[in-house]
């Protein structure tokens, strides 16, 4: 049984398909782990979609400095989650393999722009806006990785020195 062509023309992408299900369900929760434990840190920096810096906020002083801050994330799909996601696609419904990766690119993407107000000394970030694409290898409608682009603008106490 184990020297058939058969039996390893089935077991070879069997063995894969479980492997990249193990790895990448690892990585992920890992990733997972690793977006709490930064959201948590960052708790003290409010992002907010309002377009001005609000007016009656003592600590930024009465003329804070602004700059542009951005964070971007390029997350991959893994082999398993794009063998599911093209089943999904067969029978119909909601794509729930990919729903994970758009929402970790997204936080993520958010962190880093949150991290790069943070080294400027931004006290919140305003007009916060997001930009999402797939990134397809070789053409077809098959996703291979996802982007996401933050940006927005940081608020910055006036005369605090940080800006370079």
């Amino acid at each position: 049984m184990l020297s058939s062509p058969l039996f390893w023309q089935i077991a070879i992408p069997v063995l894969l398909i479980v492997l990249g299900f193990l790895v990448g369900s690892g990585r992920e929760r890992a990733h997972y782990r690793s977006i709490l434990a930064r959201e948590d840190a960052m708790r003290d920096l409010p992002i907010i979609s309002i377009r001005r810096v609000p007016e009656d906020l003592p600590d930024l002083g009465p003329a804070p400095d602004t700059r542009m801050v951005r964070g971007n994330a390029v997350i991959s799909v893994d082999y398993f989650k794009r063998f599911l996601a093209g089943l999904r696609m067969l029978f119909g419904g909601r794509v729930t393999t990919y729903e994970s990766l758009v929402d970790r690119a997204r936080r993520e993407a958010l962190l880093r722009m949150r991290q790069q107000a943070r080294d400027l000394g931004a006290r919140m970030i305003v007009n916060v806006r997001m930009e999402t694409a797939s990134i397809s290898k070789g053409g077809g409608s098959a996703i291979r990785s996802i982007e996401v682009l933050a940006y927005g603008t940081a608020a910055i106490p006036a005369g605090s020195g940080r800006i370079s």
